[in-house]
C-alpha cells in the first residue's frame, strides 16, 4: 500500500509526526513524504525537530519543487494521500487545480484518479470563502478532516488528543489500528469511569424556586 503525506506550514506539526510514526510500524505500507519550506519552519518552531528527523520516518521523501517525482503522475499507483496539517493556502490551491508545487500536484492527481484525499485543515474560525472551498473539495471527492479531538476516552495528555484525530485518519485510509480506543456506548463508559457524580444541594435549597 502506498500513502502520500503532504506537510504544509499550518500550525500542528505534531500531527504528521504522530501519523508518520504510526505508519512506519505498519508492514506493507510505503510512505511518500513531501514537506514544504513553511512546513519545515513550523516543525522546528513547534517541536524543535529538523526536517531530516521527519524525513527519516518515510520510505521516500520528495522535494517540494520536484514535479517530475513519481507521485506527480496518475500512472504511479497510490492508495491515498493525507495533507497534515493542511493550510488554507494549500487547500485553496488544490480546490482550484493550481499545481504550483508537488503537494498540490500530488493531491490533484489523487483526486483525478478517484483516490482518497484527506485534508486535515488547520484554521479557525472559517469564513464563508473557506467553507465554500471545502464544499467544492468535498464535491470533488476529497475528505475534509480537521483535527478535532474526541474526549469520550478521557484523554490524559496532548499525545492522546493528537492521536484521537490520527486514529480517524488511519480509519479513513483503511488502515485501522487495533489499539484505537473506540466508543462502546454509555454502559462501557460507566464501567470504565464510574457513574457520574451528583452535585450535593446546599442546605435549605429543597423546594426552592428555579
Amino acid at each position: 500500500m502506498r500513502v502520500i503525506i503532504g506537510v504544509t506550514g499550518a500550525s500542528g506539526a505534531i500531527y504528521p509526526l504522530r501519523l508518520l510514526k504510526r505508519l512506519w510500524n505498519r508492514p506493507g505500507v510505503e510512505v511518500h513524504l513531501v514537506l514544504s519550506r513553511a512546513g519545515e519552519k513550523t516543525l522546528f518552531l513547534e517541536t524543535g525537530k529538523l526536517a531530516a528527523e521527519l524525513k527519516a520516518m518515510a520510505h521516500y521523501s520528495w522535494p517540494l519543487e520536484d514535479i517530475g517525482a513519481p507521485i506527480a503522475s496518475g500512472s504511479f499507483g497510490t492508495d491515498g494521500m493525507v495533507v497534515a496539517p493542511c493550510s488554507i493556502h494549500t487547500m485553496s490551491a488544490i480546490a482550484c487545480g493550481i499545481s504550483s508545487n508537488l503537494i498540490v500536484r500530488a493531491a490533484d492527481v489523487v483526486l483525478k484518479e478517484r483516490r482518497r484525499l484527506i485534508l486535515m485543515v488547520r484554521e479557525t474560525p472559517f469564513h464563508l470563502g473557506h467553507l465554500r472551498t471545502m464544499t467544492a473539495l468535498a464535491e470533488m471527492g476529497a475528505i475534509i478532516a480537521p483535527p478535532i479531538p474526541g474526549f469520550y476516552n478521557q484523554p490524559s495528555s496532548i499525545e492522546d488528543l493528537v492521536d484521537s484525530s490520527i486514529d480517524r485518519v488511519l480509519d479513513l485510509l483503511d488502515l485501522p489500528d487495533d489499539r484505537i480506543k473506540r466508543w462502546q456506548g454509555p454502559a462501557a463508559a460507566r464501567a470504565a469511569f464510574g457513574e457520574p457524580r451528583v452535585a450535593a444541594q446546599p442546605e435549605g435549597s429543597e423546594g426552592a424556586e428555579e
